[in-house]
């Protein structure tokens, strides 16, 4: 197969679901900034084409494919903040974003399919965890593609009032010239401080 499909989206329909929702995240991995979910639900008969993993496609072809998603399907973003990782721990955070996501869509799905390996505790909808969703659901390809823009975008604003660790290009991941600002500028509000680079840093300096 070359990309993912409306196979288990199909599926789900046959067996009586009308409205499903593709859901993924961003930004787990970055020292900095909040972690992002979309939920989508795609209109079948205008599925955008060449959806994939957002990881595997060029920033254009992102922005045309997220211009052909936010006109052709429900979309519904959210996040949840810097504090709030530092308070529950990054799963449970990118869960929560989850769960925001899918509350936000303008009508609540039948199922939603959730990349990754479990279930958010807090829906109360059903669900189904689909490891690689993003490579097999065009639903959560899409889902990836909006979140990864919004949280890019997110990102950048962010480095216009912290300029100097890239968050501009990095996102708040841990590169070699962030982790370098890290050390020679300090930790920022938005930097993680339960992260290991990030809480070494705040630890040496102590």
């Amino acid at each position: 197969m070359d990309g993912p499909d409306y196979s288990l989206e199909a599926a789900a329909r046959a067996a009586g679901a009308c409205i499903i929702a593709g859901v993924d995240e961003v930004g787990r991995g970055p020292l900095a900034g909040p972690v992002t979910a979309a939920a989508v639900v795609l209109d079948p008969a205008r599925i955008p084409e060449g959806l994939d993993d957002s990881k595997k496609l060029s920033a254009a072809r992102r922005l045309a494919l997220r211009a052909a998603i936010i006109a052709s399907a429900e979309v519904s973003i959210a996040h949840a903040s810097t504090d709030e990782i530092e308070e529950m721990n990054i799963l449970r955070a990118s869960h929560l974003a989850m769960e925001r996501a899918i509350a936000g869509l303008p009508r609540q799905p039948d199922l939603a399919l959730i990349d990754g390996s479990m279930i958010p505790r807090g829906l109360t909808i059903p669900a189904r965890a689909i490891i690689g969703g993003d490579a097999l659901s065009v639903s959560i390809s899409a889902a990836s593609i909006v979140a990864k823009i919004c949280r890019d975008h997110v990102m950048r604003d962010l480095a216009q009032h912290y300029p100097g660790y890239g968050w501009e290009t990095n996102a708040g991941y841990p590169t070699a010239g962030h982790k370098r600002a890290l050390r020679d500028l300090g930790v920022t509000p938005h930097h993680r401080r339960t992260f290991r680079p990030v809480h070494k840093i705040l630890y040496q300096d102590k």
